[in-house]
């Protein structure tokens, strides 16, 4: 004897089958759907079964799981070598090498840092600390759409009252760029690196607007066999041409990579070129 929870093999299904038939007619017909009903679901139950692995878990569940797993092994990896290499964990709190130890890392800090979610969001860290603002990473500012900030700032000065420097939301790395625009308003970078920025003070409401681009240069496409590929013209000291091939697919990660590119290889230029689609 079977018990309830046991379900029928296919020799007993058959077996139905076979008594149906010898059912009296008026009985026949409505039990014969029945009966194509129950194989029906029987039928669905095994292709879901076929798609589960040994332990009873959906197969494709298990595929993501495992795919976003190593997803964020793989971001986890890149933000480690971050904080190592490039030398900043979110608000600068390491600032150069060389040091002797890797810094110790608490739950706080992958759950607030700004470049980690950076990171998850598929964007590239950048290979430069960026400024702060309050203490932490202003990615936006470096990368955001142009506009103006309003901002708390000042300009320092050495014991000879020359001007020396800014603080600009109370991060201190930033630097004055040529001679003074006015009297109250400076172009200002930080630390070397990155876009230029137009500094206006004011006593209660100082601003911070990007400067527009400097430099125009070309990001070329061609075409060779079937394949498109992307390259970048940089104009190099002795005013030779030097062509940056880039790995991409689209214009839209032509002109990322050449971003990066520029960011990695000349990070005082980063923010001030122009892209120029040619091909």
């Amino acid at each position: 004897m079977m018990d309830d929870e046991t379900p029928l093999d296919a020799d007993e299904l058959m077996n139905f089958a076979e008594r149906i038939e010898r059912l009296p007619s008026e009985h026949t017909e409505w039990v014969e759907k029945l009966f194509q009903e129950c194989l029906r679901a029987r039928m669905h139950e095994a292709e879901l079964l076929s798609g589960q692995s040994a332990d009873g878990e959906p197969e494709n569940s298990r595929h993501d799981v495992e795919a976003q797993l190593a997803q964020v092994a793989l971001d986890a990896a890149e933000w480690l070598k971050t904080l190592w290499t490039v030398g900043y964990m979110g608000a600068g709190s390491f600032p150069s090498q060389p040091r002797s130890a890797f810094p110790q890392i608490e739950l706080e800090d992958v759950l607030k840092s700004s470049l980690f979610a950076r990171i998850r969001e598929g964007k590239r860290p950048l290979p430069f600390p960026p400024p702060t603002r309050q203490g932490l990473p202003w990615h936006d500012l470096v990368e955001g759409e142009k506009g103006t900030h309003f901002v708390e700032a000042e300009v320092i000065r050495d014991g000879e009252g020359t001007i020396v420097g800014a603080i600009i939301e109370a991060c201190s790395g930033w630097q004055i760029i040529g001679n003074a625009v006015g009297e109250c308003d400076f172009i200002v970078q930080h630390r070397g690196k990155g876009p230029l920025f137009r500094l206006h003070l004011e006593d209660f409401a100082s601003s911070l607007s990007r400067e527009a681009p400097r430099f125009a240069l070309r990001l070329r496409a061609q075409e060779r066999g079937g394949f498109r590929s992307y390259t970048l013209e940089w104009p190099k000291e002795d005013g030779s041409v030097q062509d940056v091939s880039l790995r991409a697919a689209t214009w839209e990660r032509a002109e990322s990579e050449a971003n990066h590119w520029i960011a990695t290889q000349h990070p005082e230029m980063y923010g001030q070129v122009s892209l120029e689609r040619i091909g």
